[in-house]
């Protein structure tokens, strides 16, 4: 083990893998699922790897150079990520959210000494969840924001070194289960998660299985009729085409509704001590039901996303 480390941008990924037993134990499924522990990064979410992935290539680029403002637009977990990048490397950030998004988020990018610009959800949007109309008002500030000052637009939404920071998490989980891994379960935000560990994970067997996870109310990628994208799974399930992901890697996807979602990130917290957020739950619902279904007996790797810490002032707990 290595004495110490010189910057906290070094801490961000090598996240723990853990074999959710005790939930087998109460759903009573047949295989095994595999949770990547990324609330346990620095910001407590995966998004650190792809806020550190995309400044770093920036630099490198010479698209970020010192004096110029990061700017990006988030539902909270990538902010915070930036906002700890930029807090190390010395960059002023200035964070895009919806005032849908819960309160602890903001109050960690600021933490960080982020400046966060609040935008008014849409008529007819519900405090505490982002709809994909809310995220277009949030886009449309952004870019007012980014000609004002000249800053770097990081763009997640559009970046592709969104998903080649994550390829990063998928060749972790290949190394982790000693490459015995059938299948990947991923919910749907920008789609960087899905896209980068899907592709490195087919690189190394093809066989490997990906499906995407949806809100039961608006499965865009399953092709069904999107009834509405004021669900609860925050952080995702826009209703829309994400550009990171490439449909070729979609293999299945599966619907969760809101209340299994939050049912399972519960029970998660109370059998195996893992304190997730609303996606997390999402995806390991989605892997209990494969298990039960089209992939009953394999084995699957899911992520846990982000720490339950910052849904504490929403319905989650």
């Amino acid at each position: 083990m290595e004495k110490y480390i010189t910057s906290i941008t070094q801490a961000i990924g090598g996240t723990h893998l853990l074999r959710l037993d005790k939930l087998r134990d109460i759903y009573g499924f047949d295989g095994e699922i595999y949770a990547k522990l990324e609330h346990m990064s620095p910001g407590f979410s995966k998004k650190d790897r792809i806020a550190r992935g995309m400044i770093e290539e920036a630099l490198l680029r010479g698209h970020l150079s010192p004096g110029k403002p990061v700017i990006e637009t988030t539902s909270g977990n990538t902010g915070i990520g930036v906002a700890i990048v930029c807090a190390a490397l010395g960059y002023r950030f200035i964070c895009v959210m919806s005032r849908g998004n819960s309160q602890e988020r903001v109050k960690m990018i600021e933490s960080f000494g982020g400046e966060v610009v609040l935008v008014d959800q849409a008529p007819g949007s519900r405090k505490g969840f982002v709809s994909g109309e809310d995220l277009s008002f949030v886009q449309a500030e952004t870019e007012r924001i980014v000609r004002e000052t000249g800053g770097f637009y990081l763009d997640q939404f559009n970046n592709p070194d969104n998903s080649k920071a994550q390829e990063e998490m998928g060749e972790e989980i290949w190394l982790q289960t000693g490459g015995e891994i059938q299948v990947f379960a991923d919910f749907i935000g920008t789609g960087g998660t899905f896209a980068g560990v899907s592709r490195r994970l087919k690189q190394h067997n093809p066989a490997i299985k990906c499906y995407a996870v949806e809100p039961e109310c608006c499965a865009f990628y399953a092709g069904a009729e999107i009834t509405g994208t004021g669900h609860r799974i925050q952080g995702g399930g826009y209703g829309k085409h994400q550009m990171n992901v490439d449909k070729s890697l979609i293999d299945g996807c599966v619907q969760i509704d809101d209340d299994t979602a939050i049912k399972t990130t519960r029970g998660l917290a109370l059998c195996e001590g893992v304190f997730g957020g609303f996606s997390s739950g999402a995806n390991v619902a989605a892997a209990v039901s494969l298990l039960n279904g089209a992939e009953k007996g394999k084995k699957i790797a899911v992520v846990i996303n982000d720490c339950g810490l910052k849904y504490m002032s929403a319905e989650l707990f």
